[in-house]
């Protein structure tokens, strides 16, 4: 049964995948009271369980390494805080690179998160291409120049993820309200389909549905839901147990294993922005292309099925984090551009910690909305 929906609440936050849930979970552990989450659908039905599950600190800009370092670390402790089995796989995340400037670009990003992370002396390193190859059979290394790799990264599963902080926000005293949709924010609350929360303070982690929610209030949060698509094959024999999240960083063409088989995907350059839930062939072709220059020997392999999800896209590939000026408070997390779920678990704390007035453990300030205003922040390492 779904739980009731309160009439009054200190902080309603709309949006229940990995970051609606990380945010009320972070904020219940301060011991915030009167905690309300609201999710139209079931909780992860958004993008977040749609999700590669991919998690890593390699990044171009130096807030994202530190988002990407912290929650990679929360994920470590994940089973003793918040109390959940991810089924978590440090398998490591390899780039394979094939232009001198590609190598250049991951030289410097690696030298950048090498020198802000602590990586428990297994840094992020710069490898060949035999290494590469070594550490990923299935590639093939023709038009290979070399790669990047990231032991300490890898890959978790999303569903468990929004469990275990589901579960334990509620342990704390949250209320987690499902089947639930905003249909409009002003002075009276949060209304809803189900009836009207009183609060004064929204918090917006809705995902590609955040912009909507944000002009109601009057705020601009410049995201466009974007659909991506991935597939599962049929068991693979010989795959090494440590195979890791492999990208080959042109075309984008990405896979990790997936029990025994693999998970696989990649963007379509000619998908149109909109809210296309349905999956669709029309990228195959190009996924095949990918497949027969990077890993050939998938092409004999079946597909058992698959699943299309949606990025939440700024203009600069970088999540909005911050507080609006509105005459209530209106907090956002959102538009992280398919970084949102490896992000996840920082974001929670620093989102808890801005809603307290406190200095946040990550700095995100050159995320704030705002920014758009006067320029944009770019992040070079994205599929």
């Amino acid at each position: 049964m779904a739980a009731p929906l309160p009439e009054t609440a200190e902080v309603v936050i709309i949006g229940g995948g990995v970051m609606g849930t990380s945010i009320a979970f972070h904020l219940a552990e301060a011991g915030v009271p009167d905690v309300v989450l609201l999710e139209m659908n079931g909780l992860g039905s958004g993008s977040t369980c749609k999700a590669a599950g991919g998690v890593r600190a390699n990044f171009s800009d130096e807030v994202n390494i530190a988002l990407g370092a912290r929650s990679l670390e929360a994920f470590a402790r994940f089973g003793e805080r918040p109390g959940q089995d991810i089924d978590l796989h440090r398998v490591g995340y390899l780039f394979l690179l094939e232009t001198a400037e590609q190598v250049e670009h991951f030289r410097e990003s690696t030298a950048l998160q090498n020198r802000l992370q602590e990586t428990g002396g297994r840094p992020t390193r710069m490898v060949s291409v035999d290494e590469a190859v070594a550490l990923a059979p299935l590639v093939a290394p023709d038009g290979l120049v070399g790669a990047c790799f990231s032991p300490t990264a890898g890959h978790c599963t999303p569903e468990s993820v929004v469990l275990g902080y589901a579960s334990a926000a509620r342990r704390l005293g949250a209320t987690l309200v499902t089947g639930c949709e905003v249909v409009g924010i002003d002075a009276a609350g949060v209304r809803t389909n189900r009836g009207v929360v009183r609060t004064p303070t929204v918090i917006c982690a809705a995902g590609a549905w955040s912009a909507g929610l944000a002009a109601m209030v009057g705020v601009d949060l410049p995201v466009v839901p974007l659909r991506r698509q991935i597939v599962v094959t049929e068991a693979i024999a010989g795959l090494p147990d440590t195979l890791p999240m492999t990208i080959d960083f042109t075309s984008t063409f990405y896979f990790h294993r997936e029990g025994p088989g693999l998970l696989v995907g990649m963007s379509d350059p000619d998908e149109l922005p909109g809210f296309h839930l349905g999956r669709t062939d029309a990228w195959i072709p190009r996924l095949t292309e990918a497949m027969a220059r990077r890993a050939p020997a998938l092409l004999d392999v079946g597909l058992t099925g698959g699943w299309a999800g949606l990025y939440e896209v700024t203009p600069d590939h970088n999540a909005l984090i911050g507080e609006a000026d509105t005459s209530s408070r209106f907090l956002y997390a959102t538009g992280f551009s398919g970084h949102g779920f490896l992000q996840g678990p920082a974001v929670g704390e620093v989102i808890r910690d801005l809603y307290l007035g406190r200095p946040p453990v990550v700095d995100v300030t050159p995320l704030d909305a705002r920014r758009f205003q006067s320029g944009t922040r770019a992040e070079r390492n994205i599929v």
